[in-house]
């Protein structure tokens, strides 16, 4: 079985092609409720990444020439130097057959090559997926929930209620709307803003602090850009200091216009106990739908052991529509 790697300088379209058709055909089994991947999402994956750290790709062929796995593999190089993450994805109709152990093999291959110590992997929590990680030897490092809030269903008496109880809270704060990218005078701020986000529980991850900088925010609004994503950030400003103190994001994909990404919600440690993020995400909602009217579907996930943040989304309505599972191994 041969794994072949793409040259993302001339990345063929039949290669392309044949992968988004697997990763789609592996949506439709195993996590119906996730938005399709496109042409120009896995392109841009292989051409500039996230937040401009671009993934290796790699496809495996079954007998008929046809793609039949993919594997995107990433090496941070602001941080967490000694990982590689790989993201391995077989065809329904051509599993046990061997293709995900082969792409696997790949990746620890290419990971030691890079002088990587670790290898990290995603899966969700389904029979098959389990399986697979434990008979490549991966060990279980964090268990991870994601969740859906349906914006056409909102309870927005309840919302309302909750929104009033946080502003008895948060007085000495005010909310700024930050559409598209950061402004310039701000990325100071918004760069420390992104930092807190390092406070999240990672459980038994061997995954270090994020390192955030100017040049990393820039990378991530270009990424929104390629990938056609509007971005929605709103902040929360300390009225006696002025100081941006919390913020949430969110994306809404323009191909998929009803589809919405929940991304960081954050707030700085010495501004905690005010009810900040969920003042934060009630006035998104409320934001979403006067200038996303047509979004639909609001996705965020978290570590099953962020007790904070899954209150948080709790009491603003969310359901859970799966469970996802951190593999990690020394390698």
């Amino acid at each position: 079985m041969n794994v072949t790697w793409l040259d993302p300088e001339q990345l063929d379209p039949r290669d392309v092609a044949g992968a988004v058709a697997v990763l789609e055909a592996a949506r439709v089994v195993d996590a119906p409720h996730e938005m399709p991947i496109t042409m120009s999402t896995f392109s841009t994956g292989l051409t500039y990444g996230w937040e401009g750290e671009p993934a290796l790709g790699a496809v495996i062929r079954d007998a008929h020439a046809r793609v039949a796995g993919v594997l995107q593999l990433t090496f941070p190089n602001r941080d967490n130097r000694h990982l590689g993450m790989a993201d391995i994805c077989v065809d329904p109709r051509a599993r046990r057959q061997g293709l995900g152990q082969a792409l696997y093999d790949a990746s620890v291959v290419r990971t030691r090559a890079e002088g990587r110590t670790t290898l990290v992997t995603y899966s969700f929590d389904l029979p098959a997926s389990v399986a697979f990680a434990k008979a490549m030897a991966l060990e279980r490092a964090s268990d991870e929930v994601q969740r859906e809030q349906r914006l056409l269903e909102l309870d927005w008496d309840r919302l309302d209620r909750e929104r009033l109880a946080a502003v008895e809270r948060s007085r000495d704060y005010e909310l700024l709307a930050m559409p598209g990218a950061t402004p310039d005078d701000m990325v100071d701020a918004i760069v420390e803003l992104s930092g807190a986000i390092n406070d999240a529980p990672m459980d038994d991850l061997d995954i270090e602090d994020e390192v955030f900088s100017a040049e990393r925010l820039r990378a991530f609004d270009q990424t929104q850009v390629l990938l056609r994503r509007r971005l929605y950030r709103l902040v929360a400003r300390h009225r006696p200091t002025g100081a941006l103190v919390g913020h949430t994001v969110v994306a809404v994909d323009q191909e998929q216009p009803w589809y919405a990404l929940q991304y960081d919600t954050s707030v700085l440690r010495a501004h905690r106990g005010h009810r900040l993020g969920l003042l934060l995400k009630v006035a998104m909602l409320r934001w979403l739908q006067t200038d996303e009217p047509q979004v639909r579907v609001l996705s965020t996930w978290n570590a099953a052991s962020n007790d904070h943040m899954v209150a948080v989304n709790e009491a603003l309505g969310y359901e859970v529509v799966a469970g996802g599972i951190a593999w990690q191994r020394s390698i």
